[in-house]
């Protein structure tokens, strides 16, 4: 009989299989199932368990509101069909992922042996032939099920989404079921990563951004965000709200990229201080940068790559040694690492402008200010796009915005 070692064996096969590569949350469910059924034989996980333990779904994550568990166990059927109809096809050990439940079963290939005879090794190769037949067909049936039920879950999420969108927040202007449109049925709720600096010091006797030359050794805070961040989490939060859709919120410096290519996602936060953003498709168009001599030393500033007539070539905040009056932030709409995801950047020079720039767009006449501009119609679609605002600040608060620069995708 094949023994644990064997089908421990046979797992890491599959997490390094060519099926497997790049997906880390399939790898780390397939671990997690496998630890379970071997460790436990006869206890199947439950799904509550396995979004709080796998995929760090709060505890009280709800499986009514929420279908990852179900739409990345139909992935992993799929990949694991997938895997022993090519490069997994001569594999002594199977392991299957039966539907309606979430435990493994470990199965031996059958082989077909010989007697001696011509006669009994014709026989044997034509039940062996059968047998292998019979695995592929059972494990296209796999495969078909899994696709079938991941397409049929995230239809069904679809339109209930789209049925929400219709009826529950039939009372909210057009303009915002146009520009949320895409962050509202998708299977799982979109992401909200606010920036989260790394800081050095205490509050009480001061703090400073880390100085990676300067702090080497130095305890770093990473714990802290801006106000105009906060602010900004609870205007999202209260559009969502209105919109019945929950968000997740989640600071920068735990955020990893394999995140970012299951989901879609709203960032809050310059690059500079939302790291995380360095890693993803980010603006084109207008740039944020660090100044790094002169009287605005340590200032974001927007660099406009491509000006066009009357545009300035950068868009430079109030300098930091007077009381601050105006700001300039980023609204922009880009495709994920995964196409099929969006990612929404609202970002300001300063805390206050990233306020601003998510402010504009939980806000009726900016928006619809914003979808004339891209020419975006009540039953259009919204496309990628940078934009720049002004922002006019009065003591330390967000108190108008201008659009100034505007990008659209090409057609």
């Amino acid at each position: 009989m094949t023994d644990k070692a064997q089908y421990r064996g046979q797992i890491e096969k599959l997490l390094s299989s060519h099926a497997l590569h790049g997906s880390e949350s399939l790898c780390k469910l397939l671990r997690y199932l496998a630890d379970q059924t071997l460790e436990h034989p006869g206890a199947t996980p439950k799904e509550y368990q396995i979004a709080t333990e796998v995929f760090g779904r709060s505890s009280n994550f709800d499986p009514h509101l929420d279908s990852t568990v179900r739409v990345q166990a139909g992935r992993l059927r799929g990949k694991l069909a997938e895997y022993y109809a090519t490069e997994g096809a001569e594999d002594s050990v199977l392991v299957d992922f039966p539907r309606g439940t979430y435990a493994l079963a470990f199965h031996e290939r059958p082989t077909g042996r010989n007697h001696g005879s011509g006669l009994h090794e014709s026989r044997s190769d034509a039940g062996q032939t059968s047998r292998i037949w019979l695995v592929a067909v059972i494990l296209l049936c796999a495969f078909l099920s899994a696709v079938v039920a991941v397409a049929t879950d995230r239809f069904l999420n679809r339109r209930t989404a789209e049925a929400r969108l219709t009826s529950d927040s039939s009372d909210l202007p057009v303009a915002f079921h146009v520009f949320w449109r895409g962050f509202l049925t998708g299977p799982q709720e979109p992401w909200v990563i606010f920036s989260n600096a790394a800081f050095v010091g205490r509050p009480y006797v001061g703090m400073r951004y880390y100085n990676r030359a300067r702090d080497s050794g130095a305890v770093i805070l990473d714990h802290y965000t801006g106000v105009g961040e906060v602010l900004a989490v609870h205007a999202l939060d209260n559009v969502f709200q209105k919109l019945r859709q929950q968000i997740r919120v989640k600071r920068g410096s735990l955020f990893s990229l394999d995140d970012a290519k299951n989901n879609d996602l709203i960032f809050i936060g310059s690059p500079s201080e939302n790291l995380t953003l360095l890693e993803l498709p980010n603006t084109q168009q207008f740039v944020f940068k660090q100044i790094t001599s002169g009287a605005r030393m340590g200032t974001m500033e927007i660099i406009n790559s491509h000006p066009e007539s009357g545009e300035p070539k950068e868009f430079l905040p109030t300098p930091p040694d007077v009381t601050l009056t105006e700001d300039y932030s980023i609204i922009a709409l880009k495709r994920g690492l995964n196409p099929a995801h969006s990612v929404l950047i609202l970002a300001g020079a300063t805390t206050i402008g990233t306020q601003a720039a998510v402010e504009y767009v939980c806000q009726q006449n900016s928006l619809e200010e914003l979808l004339l501009r891209l020419s975006v119609s009540n039953s259009g679609e919204l496309k990628p796009f940078e934009a720049v605002i002004r922002v006019k600040v009065t003591r330390g608060v967000p108190v108008g915005s201008e659009l100034v620069a505007l990008r659209k995708e090409p057609a």
